[in-house]
């Protein structure tokens, strides 16, 4: 099987995915900007869809958590 190349969301996807995780909270606009990073393309990817699992992970255990912004 080839390796696929990741779409070039999926790299902005992680970076805003990163800075939450460093941040250790995630505002409902970065949410939604990860969101529309992720749909843009009407394709979530598996590397996208890895991300996103990650996100929603740390978000229900409270690694990530959801502030005002």
């Amino acid at each position: 099987m080839p390796f696929k190349k990741p779409s070039e969301s999926a790299g902005r996807l992680a970076e805003m995915i990163k800075k939450a995780v460093d941040d250790c909270e995630i505002t409902p606009s970065e949410y939604n900007e990860i969101m529309k990073i992720a749909n843009e393309d009407k394709h979530i990817d598996a590397q996208e869809q890895q991300l996103l699992n990650q996100l929603q992970s740390m978000l229900a255990n409270g690694t990530v958590k959801r502030v005002k912004g």
